[in-house]
């Protein structure tokens, strides 16, 4: 006689994981600097922001002496400080260097980059529009780059349609490095249909990660009822892959950790997708497997979209040190 059941007695449940997944080389590097600059000074070191938006990532720092502030006022002298991968406003550098500080930039490069085509725009005498979501540490770091008033937030591409440039005024557009790559070349058309002659980068600003991650959910959610997405509330990047996941038709959940994940969610799935993303470390994703394993018999398939082998350089004060 046929089982309906594995040996195990649990139902089975198929699991596309997407490849690639998790960390990008700018949440690595960034949480190298951390773990090399307590090694080179000793705890504690000072992080100015989460150095990435991943709970377990920053409890895990803290466990080795790092203290997260978020603002320099809480760093007291004569200790080193960090900022975080998202980048901060240049006044930020400057004080810390007025105090007295040794700082560390943890900035990712591709954040920087955008950070040098600011200024480089405000020099050309263009007035930027910056595609991106209001309050997220990366925007406002970015609008610290110039003086204010040079550059104008759009959100959507309702927001296109209440700009009110004179004719004739000379624009650029930046965007922040996590969107939705589908929402992000929308809006972008809607600024060249609105303003033909706009400036723009010669390559898109959204980071090579966030594209490839939401490219390999996109593989894997027409074949599931249901997309977990492992991923802090506050991470841009891991909402969007939420948001991605739901315009291919699945039921789609951002979870923390394992235990996050109710039994309940369950219930009329047999394929199920799993993807983090670019803050949340490998072991966060076989936390999640463990934790479905205890209802279900899973098989797991990886979906490989791309292969990745980026690496950023380390800031020069720690670069060779083991």
């Amino acid at each position: 006689m046929n089982h309906p059941f594995p040996a195990s007695g649990k139902p089975p449940l198929r699991l596309l994981i997407a490849a690639p997944r998790g960390f990008c080389a700018g949440v690595d590097r960034a949480i190298e600097i951390v773990e090399r600059a307590l090694r080179r000074y000793g705890a504690p070191v000072y992080v100015r922001h989460e150095i990435v938006h991943n709970r377990f990532v920053v409890d895990s720092l803290k466990a080795k002496g790092a203290i997260f502030v978020e603002e320099l006022d809480e760093v007291p002298d004569g200790v080193p400080v960090i900022f975080s991968a998202h980048g901060v406003p240049k006044s930020v550098p400057e004080a810390a260097t007025t105090r007295g500080l040794e700082w560390l930039d943890a900035t990712c490069p591709l954040v920087s980059k955008v950070h040098r085509q600011a200024e480089r725009q405000i020099e050309a005498g263009r007035h930027i529009v910056f595609v991106g979501h209001k309050g997220h540490p990366e925007v406002i770091g970015t609008f610290g780059q110039v003086a204010e008033g040079n550059m104008t937030l759009v959100e959507t591409e309702a927001d296109v349609a209440t700009l009110d440039f004179p004719a004739g005024t000379p624009l650029a557009f930046l965007t922040q490095t996590t969107l939705s790559v589908d929402d992000t070349a929308a809006i972008i058309t809607a600024l060249r249909a609105r303003y033909p002659d706009i400036a723009g980068p010669k390559a898109e600003d959204i980071c090579y990660a966030t594209s490839n991650r939401q490219g390999a959910v996109k593989a894997i959610a027409p074949q599931c009822e249901l997309v977990l997405v492992i991923g802090a509330p506050n991470s841009s990047n891991s909402l969007r892959l939420v948001e991605v996941a739901e315009r291919c038709g699945a039921q789609a959940r951002l979870v923390q950790r394992g235990v996050d994940i109710q039994p309940e969610w369950l219930e009329g799935v047999s394929t199920l997708g799993l993807t983090a993303g670019a803050s949340a470390p490998e072991e966060l994703v076989r936390e999640v497997v463990a934790r479905l394993g205890e209802w279900r018999e899973v098989a797991e398939e990886a979906i490989v979209t791309a292969e990745e082998h980026m690496v950023f350089k380390l800031p020069r004060q720690l670069a060779g040190q083991d």
